[in-house]
């Protein structure tokens, strides 16, 4: 059985006997559970707007198995309950990331008025992020090449630059990098539980915010209670064998947008089948195999703008935007703007080492030919959406430290909570949310025909909200499997004839996408 690490393994005996008298003395992790937590003013910047918000610090140790070698500081925002009368605790958050920072999640919840009114809503930065204790990476220029349809000599690349992260990263973060692990982060939660003087917590994780809670459940049992995992993690994978399951998302989507546009072929005149569809954007970047084109200067480029078929608010801006191109029509600016936006809404650690460290939790292979096997295969069948670099090495991959302990078997023995995915989601697959929800054996909410990632109180979406929100206020878990349509909604283009397209519905791809980035929030 593996072993499970949490506060009890760490702390010392509460009980000795001294000449045959039982006698209390202090645990080593005693001063952190038991000190106070002095909530004031947020400091400028921290919380945006800050009204009606408190922020504090709470200090932890770096290394829990030995508190005496120093402490690091946990940044909190707070929201208090609008009916203290009714107040039933307090309602922990994470974003994801990992690496994302968390103070600003008291507002997300702003719609949500009845679970306002019962939970204390808690922000954190976590250890290494924001305003906490940070852990940073020196940073690693390089001057390589990263296309998405490499030669093979190209692969090399993302190898040399693996290399060079971690080589930096371990000079930037020194002793500190190997204590910022998910599981530290989950005994930090803990102390935070107790400083604040209560039993228990609810929360609510995004993204890898859901191994993080998964993880804190299967640690402190005891300390959790209603929770809902948002874009879940499959916790019986390692984080490379997850990237498996993006680009199979990645792929899914183009096949549904492809599936789409044929069935409006009257109006795009992109082909009758699929396979037509497909056929025009491979015909695009074979032309850009030989210089630019379309308004765009290489295939990279327009490999990643494809990767707006992940959004279905998207589809018939993407249909328009290739038609223009078989047209024509093409506009260099607004092919710049396309890739420009889509990076604006990739997801990004908020500290530049935290991602770095936390990843290198699970266990990656050394041998790089197995990464280039898979490149290659990515490369030669889709290398759409940026497939390929999903499949490369990271830092990880030559990790240059021991990691403290092994992630903890995921259990739960804490009441059921809810699991929420969509099924076009490409950072966290409705894969992942599936196995998740079977595991813990929790209800799941599928989100369907939606691309975006992070749902409750954050799309508008009424049925996700109102099912999460009467089990965290009352309890009452939804059904075992439920389906909420996705609030990432295709256009009102019928399929068939040619349909002549209104003034709304004509925006620029580059629009379209500038708007969901700027939605985004949950990493």
């Amino acid at each position: 059985m593996r072993k499970r690490w949490g506060a009890a393994a760490l702390v010392a005996p509460l009980f000795m006997s001294l000449v045959g008298t039982a006698q209390a003395v202090p645990g080593p992790l005693d001063e952190y559970y038991n000190q106070t937590v002095a909530w004031a003013e947020c400091p400028a910047g921290w919380v945006n707007p800050s009204t009606g918000i408190e922020c504090a610090t709470v200090i932890v140790p770096m290394d829990y198995a030995n508190p005496e070698n120093g402490n690091l500081e946990i940044a909190l925002s707070r929201r208090k309950a609008a009916d203290p009368a009714r107040r039933r605790g307090v309602l922990m958050t994470n974003p994801g990331g990992p690496g994302g920072s968390g103070l600003g999640a008291v507002h997300w919840f702003n719609a949500q008025t009845d679970v306002l009114k019962i939970y204390d809503v808690i922000g954190m930065d976590p250890r290494g992020v924001g305003r906490s204790t940070q852990l940073r990476c020196i940073a690693t220029p390089t001057d390589d090449e990263f296309p998405t349809r490499p030669t093979n000599n190209q692969l090399q690349n993302w190898t040399d630059y693996a290399r060079s992260v971690e080589g930096n990263c371990a000079r930037g973060g020194g002793e500190m990098r190997r204590f910022v692990t998910t599981m530290n982060t989950a005994r930090d939660m803990d102390v935070i539980r107790g400083a604040m003087g209560e039993k228990k917590i609810s929360y609510v994780g995004y993204s890898y915010g859901t191994q993080l809670g998964s993880v804190f459940g299967s640690m402190f049992p005891k300390s959790l209670d209603r929770n809902v995992l948002d874009s879940a993690l499959d916790p019986l994978k390692t984080w490379h064998e997850q990237d498996t399951d993006v680009v199979d998302a990645i792929t899914d989507n183009l096949k549904k947008w492809t599936e789409w546009t044929a069935a409006r072929n009257g109006t795009y005149k992109l082909g009758a089948t699929p396979a037509a569809v497909r056929g025009e954007l491979d015909a695009i970047a074979e032309k850009l195999k030989a210089g630019p084109f379309g308004g765009y200067a290489d295939v990279s480029s327009f490999d990643y703008a494809v990767g707006a078929t992940r959004y279905r608010r998207s589809w018939a801006a993407f249909a328009r935007h290739i038609a223009s191109i078989k047209a024509g029509a093409s506009d260099a600016s607004e092919a710049s703007a396309i890739v420009s936006a889509l990076r604006r809404g990739d997801i990004e650690p908020t500290s530049s080492g935290v991602y770095q460290a936390v990843t290198c939790e699970w266990n990656w292979s050394t041998d790089v030919n197995t990464y280039y096997n898979d490149m290659k295969r990515w490369r030669d069948t889709n290398p759409y959406g940026g497939t390929v670099d999903y499949m490369a090495p990271t830092n990880c991959s030559f990790r240059s430290f021991e990691r403290p302990e092994p992630i903890p078997a995921i259990t739960r023995q804490y009441p059921a909570g809810i699991v929420i995915n969509s099924d076009g989601d490409t950072q966290t697959p409705l894969a992942n949310g599936r196995v998740m929800a079977e595991h813990l054996n929790v209800p799941l909410i599928n989100v369907s025909n939606d691309g975006q990632h992070g749902h409750y109180a954050l799309r508008r979406n009424a049925c996700v909200d109102a099912l999460v929100n009467k089990y965290l206020v009352s309890g009452i878990l939804p059904a075992s499997r439920v389906t909420c349509a996705g609030t990432d909604i295709a256009e009102n283009v019928p399929p068939g004839e040619a349909v002549t397209m209104g003034v709304q519905s004509a925006r620029p791809l580059s629009d379209v996408l500038s708007e969901i980035a700027a939605e985004t929030k949950p990493y």
